[in-house]
């Protein structure tokens, strides 16, 4: 009213202006809920907090949910005065490009939106990697915008101009003695090229070349048998018979993409195809190549070297003198590979050079060689040499060495005799780095020069002997005072130096693209990749003295070694370590473990019950009388070889960034070098409980399916006989007798989809469980980063998961009141979630199912979960509350609920990607983040099928099958998920379901009758 001076107040701290009033006042929403911690947490913000807290906390109401639900990050929009020529809002650019790091490779697509790359897709157009990708691939462009890298370079600790740089590193080489550059397997030809310049500058230079998981002995026994010191070209897709002694080369060894993408093809079954390839992996920790085998056998490292002695027994008439180990799974694949002459291959990830030696052996008996092993076109992607780089730490120690260059490389980390040169390093008068972090080789030298990121560069690769590709950058340099270190070593060589892409043109002009340069140079820069007939390596086999590999392998090896041995791996997420940074890795769980945020010392069910440990419980180890600095948790392991247990390396780093800074244990000190080669097991081995016990944070806690038809299996001679083999037809029964499922029904009326039916289709027989999917999403969704303890509360946040399944030897209960819970011998369901100790596995991806009579929306008050008229299930972030009865209603529990706001929010230090400023140049425009108190979960990349559709509609057509592709779907290396318009016959999908697999193809709980959209076929074994 007018004239009404009357003041109102809501309390006496408004009246008084009360500071902590003030300041609440200014936030609309009150603190998120605190994270649980450990329990001797004194924290106050970080309590201990119990079930009645926490609904106090959250106003024993949906309120507090409500609120938050309204919660949105606050873009600022800036327009372009001077719009950039290649770039358009809202619309992405794609470039070729390739991805190396070390013996990595992938010939890769990236996505920019606004001149920054926030996706990248593996390269149709490769033959070596054929559009498949890898985690590591996937995650790589979030290591791009990790602030842990240096901005400028440095000498002795302080910033550097580059040109000051430049002139004492030049003037130091020019007085050097003996220079010596490091680095990890390199596959540029131009980098090479460049090299050899700097060494015909300083020619007292040697370029040394060594990788973090070896295979100079493989390499080193090709130069025995074939003159070449080179590793081989494999083709898994014209084996008939696979045989692998420990090499995991589905998962880590030299080339999985490409492997993956082969093997798959040798296990794709329907109507055209009857056959499949029989794989046999003998090996110690259960791997991801070894869990996808049709036939696996658990062994101690020490029999490696007896067992393939005694498989190329069986199949030459010369005979190795070693002791014979009689084994029924030899024998029968002795057989195997006899009827399979020049279609089977036999490899080993031993690097041992006489295991690999007899390996060259049994292929050549069996005439793999120019059938499904090519030795005249070999792989580039592995050329370290372990005896080289120990000669190289023994002549720095011995102050051999007056220069060195680390490029690309950290051997004070990853090599076992890392703190050996770090102790010598101070000594030598002139160490550079080229790292893009002071990391633990770095740190230690006297200049570093940080290298661009690879998606900042230009660079090309030769992963084959004559197919090339080209990389390049899809951003400016981030930091303006980095410089490529090829750009430094070609600042070294000349006081007028070319930059590297001139470099590059010229190097392919005249060594590759000899005629008509400039239209050859276009054409290979727009598709990544170029292929030339170059001349073949000679490859003629020459026989090894059988008598000396006998008494090499009888002295190394034995049959009944009753010590506790150790074998050393690497993982598929966090691989050698070198992107240990990279938060989507750390969270990343392993394929076989499903554990995150840690590595572990993993045994044996049969170890852990004589020696009564659990679960978690902390541990103390010594190998080869060395100590692990921590207890490391234990994980009882389905598949470990008894007498056995396996540690990972790639953890345990000290100056990586703090993802990665004491997350785990160093492995590599515990390699030892013997005959020549990097050994990955010992035999010396102590283990002692500490009493105490670790929550690990895995994200499958359950193991077995408890005889339940999720996966539905059967084998390959009963499949032939009937294609509807290992399904399970469930029935109910009604008054009106037994009837299908979607025969009953609650529902008053059906979805009508008069345009399109999106769904997808996934093949258990081509999926491998790598997990490029679950972070190809994490990518192209922002789905966010929620650290360990946050795992370990089981509030993972990835939208697509991959089940892992292990069998069990107990049988299913006989039905009956009587007996349903307890058997006469004693045996129950319980029974049935015991792992066999040498299981068979079979990974299920799971994602939303987009079900058709879906239960989360019967149940959402608010309808924020409605279908739609395409077949999606979908939310709608803006109108969810946080209920969670969705979550209760999923059968699949696939939905996620954010508990935080885990953007903007120093308590989620490790998610980067929504944290920091830069980091956040990685998130999705098309994709929104999600704000506290809402669910989420797969949407089949709905703004994919969106973008794909206004594409095709501004052609005036339909869209086509295959140009639009879930992220899961794009980065699967075997092609084991289809996405498409069901409601097309043209579509892939729709020949799956109605054509090619019809009677493989199930539903997951059909019994429901929730009728999903997403279909797997039964997984088939060729046993």
């Amino acid at each position: 009213m007018n004239g009404n001076n009357k003041k109102y107040w809501k309390g006496i701290e408004e009246l008084s202006n009360d500071p902590q009033f003030i300041k609440n006042s200014l936030s609309e929403f009150p603190d998120f809920l605190p994270i649980k911690e450990s329990s001797n947490s004194s924290d106050e913000d970080s309590s201990n907090n119990g079930r009645r807290d926490f609904l106090k906390l959250l106003g024993f109401s949906v309120t507090a949910a409500s609120l938050a639900a309204c919660e949105a990050p606050i873009k600022k929009v800036i327009p372009y005065v001077n719009k950039p020529e290649d770039v358009d809002p809202g619309i992405a650019n794609w470039y070729a490009s390739t991805y190396q790091n070390g013996g990595e490779y992938a010939s890769i697509l990236v996505k920019t939106r606004e001149g920054r790359p926030i996706k990248i897709e593996g390269n149709p157009m490769s033959s070596v990697t054929g559009g498949g990708s890898s985690a590591r691939v996937q995650a790589s462009v979030l290591s791009l915008y990790d602030t842990e890298r240096l901005q400028y370079f440095k000498e002795s600790g302080k910033k550097i101009k580059i040109d000051e740089a430049d002139n004492k590193i030049t003037a130091a080489l020019n007085t050097s003695a003996s220079i010596r550059i490091i680095s990890s397997s390199i596959n540029s030809p131009s980098t090479l090229s460049v090299i050899s310049e700097f060494k015909n500058k300083y020619p007292v230079t040697e370029h040394i070349q060594y990788d973090a998981n070896s295979v100079s002995g493989l390499l080193k026994a090709n130069q025995i048998s074939f003159g070449n010191y080179v590793v081989p070209s494999y083709d898994f897709s014209k084996a008939n018979v696979i045989v692998s002694f420990g090499a995991d080369f589905l998962g880590t060894w030299i080339s999985p993409i490409e492997y993956s993408k082969q093997y798959a093809k040798g296990k794709k079954l329907g109507k055209s195809k009857k056959t499949m390839v029989r794989h046999y992996q003998i090996e110690t920790n259960l791997s991801l190549t070894g869990s996808n085998a049709d036939t696996r056998l658990p062994i101690k490292p020490s029999q490696e070297g007896l067992l393939v002695a005694e498989l190329f027994n069986q199949l030459s008439s010369s005979k190795l003198t070693t002791k014979s180990i009689k084994n029924a799974t030899i024998d029968k694949i002795a057989k195997d590979l006899l009827s399979n002459r020049g279609k089977s291959i036999v490899v080993s990830g031993s690097n041992d050079v006489n295991i690999q030696l007899i390996v060259n052996e049994i292929n050549n008996l069996l005439g793999n060689y120019a059938n499904t092993i090519d030795i005249s076109k070999p792989c580039n992607l592995y050329k370290g040499d372990d005896t080289a780089m120990y000669n190289f730490i023994q002549d720095a120690k011995n102050g051999k060495i007056s220069s060195v260059i680390f490029y690309n490389c950290n051997p004070v980390y990853d090599h076992p005799l890392g703190g050996e040169l770090s102790s010598v390093l101070s000594k030598i008068s002139t160490t550079v780095s080229f790292s893009d972090r002071e990391d633990e080789t770095a740190s230690l030298c006297k200049f570093i020069c940080p290298d661009t990121h690879y998606l900042e560069s230009w660079n090309d690769a030769e992963p084959k002997k004559g197919i090339y590709s080209l990389a390049q950058p899809t951003i400016t340099p981030l930091f303006k005072e980095n410089r490529s270190a090829q750009e430094s070593l070609l600042s070294w060589i000349s006081t007028n130096p070319s930059n590297y892409y001139n470099y590059i043109q010229s190097y392919w002009s005249a060594n590759i693209l000899k005629t008509d340069f400039q239209s050859s140079w276009d054409l290979a820069l727009h598709n990544g990749v170029f292929e030339v007939n170059s001349e073949s390596l000679p490859s003629t086999f020459v026989s090894s003295d059988l008598s000396q590999i006998s008494s090499e392998i009888s002295k190394k090896y034995q049959s009944d070694n009753s010590a506790i041995e150790v074998k050393l791996y690497e993982k598929v997420g966090i691989g050698t370590g070198n992107q240990a940074n990279n938060p989507w890795l750390q969270e990343f769980p392993d394929p076989i473990s499903k554990v995150t945020w840690d590595n572990y010392v993993a045994v044996s069910h049969k170890y852990a019950k004589d020696n009564q440990l659990a679960q978690g419980a902390l541990v103390n180890v010594t190998i080869n009388g060395k100590a692990i600095d921590k207890p490391l948790p234990l994980v009882i392991q389905p598949g470990q070889a008894n007498g056995t247990f396996s540690l990972a390396i790639g953890y345990g780093r000290s100056k990586a960034g703090k993802c990665a800074n004491n997350v785990g244990v160093n492995a590599y000190p515990f390699l030892t070098y013997t005959n020549g080669t990097l050994q990955y097991y010992a035999n010396n081995i102590t283990i002692s409980a500490t009493g105490e016990v670790e929550a690990l944070a895995q994200t499958q806690t359950h193991e077995t399916i408890m005889a339940r038809p999720i996966i539905q299996d059967s084998i390959l001679s009963e499949y032939i006989k009937n294609p509807d083999a290992g399904r399970f037809h469930p029935m109910v029964t009604t008054p009106d007798g037994k009837k299908k499922p979607v025969e009953i029904s609650a529902w008053s009326g059906e979805h009508k989809f008069p345009n399109h039916k999106w769904g997808m289709v996934i093949d258990l027989n081509s999926c491998t469980g790598c997990g490029a999917c679950v972070i190809s999403c994490q990518a192209e969704n922002n789905v966010p980063v929620v650290g360990k303890k946050e795992v370990s509360n089981r509030r993972e946040m990835h939208w697509i998961r991959i089940d892992r399944y292990y069998s069990s030897d107990a049988e299913m209960p006989e039905k009956g009141v009587d007996k349903y819970f307890k058997r006469d011998d004693g045996s129950t369901y319980n029974d049935l979630e015991q792992a066999s100790e040498n299981p068979q596995v079979t990974y299920q991806p799971m994602m939303c199912q987009h079900c058709n009579h879906a239960p989360c929306e019967t149940v959402c008050p608010v309808a924020a979960t409605p279908h739609s008229s395409e077949g999606l299930n979908m939310m709608a972030y803006n109108r969810c509350i946080g209920t969670r009865y969705c979550a209760n209603n999923c059968p699949y529990k696939v939905r996620r609920f954010n508990w935080f706001k885990y953007f903007d929010n120093s308590k989620f230090p490790e998610n980067t990607s929504m944290n920091n400023t830069l980091g956040k140049m990685v998130l999705n425009p098309d994709v929104t983040v999600r704000s506290r108190g809402v669910m989420e979960k797969c949407s089949l990349c709905v703004q994919r099928i969106q973008e794909g559709k206004l594409t095709a509609k501004k052609e005036g057509r339909r869209p086509k099958d295959g140009e639009i592709k879930t992220a899961c779907a794009s980065s699967c290396p075997s092609e084991a998920i289809v996405f498409g318009d069901m409601n097309d016959s043209e579509t892939e999908i729709f020949n799956q379901l109605n054509l090619e697999n019809k009677e493989r193809a199930y539903h997951v709980l059909e019994e429901l009758n929730v009728q999903p959209n997403v279909s797997y076929l039964t997984k088939i074994r060729n046993v």
